[in-house]
């Protein structure tokens, strides 16, 4: 004769303790939302674009108060918009003060190597990157629709940081070198300065306008990698000039694909505890 699955006893108990049997109790799931999402079309390069937002916890509490802006170049949500919004929420937690509460706009990409890349001459940049060579549009596109389009829907501050990372890097390198009055704070990781046999590392940086901030950050990615990135900083480094905040790092235990983070991580630290009024 089989035992009964359970004991009178055990039956006894889950009565009493009202435990469930058979049963799970119901649970409610909703959709767990970080930011917004904006999709414009964009006069300047004639397709829709999409920028991911995050806002600070206080954003609607504090109605007086304007943010700071934190642009993320590859900021689809597949790519680098929602680690950087995470970083900059841990940064500036009241017990961690490492940055200003911020708004995060990651730039969704559409084609990142004709984005990021100004002409070439070298042919085999032009062979392995058809589409590229539009750096010039894109940088456009900041300029007059992206920034302007973030400062009319949100309470700015008027502090702008960019972030760029390979691609990237060279994109924020070249927006340095061209277009310095767009952003206060620059963030440059691994830049691709080979682009063009190393044309942007031949020019000659502008004289700034205004106070600026540079981060340089590279990972262990091999001798050219790693020596381009160093010869950039020494460019920005030797300039006379008092109003320039100027940071390099290099992070021998990371590589290529993960340096990103933690040199977002050290550029918070670098460029907002030297001016707390950043």
């Amino acid at each position: 004769m089989s035992k009964p699955i359970f004991s009178l006893p055990f039956l006894i108990m889950c009565v009493v303790l009202g435990a469930p049997i058979f049963a799970q109790e119901q649970v409610e799931v909703t959709p767990l939302t970080i930011g917004q999402t904006i999709k414009f079309d964009s006069k300047v390069l004639k397709e829709e674009r999409k920028l991911h937002v995050f806002l600070p916890l206080s954003y609607k509490e504090n109605q007086k108060t304007r943010y700071h802006v934190i642009y993320v170049l590859d900021g689809s949500l597949d790519e680098d918009f929602i680690h950087i919004a995470g970083l900059t929420q841990f940064g500036s937690f009241p017990w961690i003060k490492m940055l200003p509460e911020s708004i995060v706009v990651g730039i969704a990409n559409v084609d990142r190597k004709r984005d990021f890349t100004f002409p070439s001459t070298n042919p085999e940049d032009k062979s392995n990157f058809p589409t590229a060579g539009g750096s010039n549009k894109f940088i456009e596109l900041l300029e007059q629709e992206v920034q302007p389009l973030i400062n009319k829907q949100y309470r700015t501050s008027g502090v702008d940081t960019i972030i760029g990372q390979s691609l990237g890097g060279l994109l924020v390198s070249e927006i340095l070198f061209k277009h310095s009055n767009l952003f206060e704070n620059y963030v440059i990781v691994s830049p691709s300065l080979w682009w063009s046999d190393r044309a942007l590392l031949k020019m000659n940086l502008p004289i700034f306008e205004r106070p600026i901030s540079v981060f340089v950050g590279v990972g262990k990615e091999g001798k050219e990698m790693e020596s381009l990135a160093m010869e950039l900083f020494e460019k920005i480094d030797a300039i006379e000039d008092d109003g320039i905040q100027r940071f390099y790092k290099y992070f021998p235990e990371l590589d290529h694909g993960d340096t990103l983070h933690l040199a977002v991580y050290n550029a918070f630290d670098s460029i907002f505890s030297a001016d707390p009024k950043k």
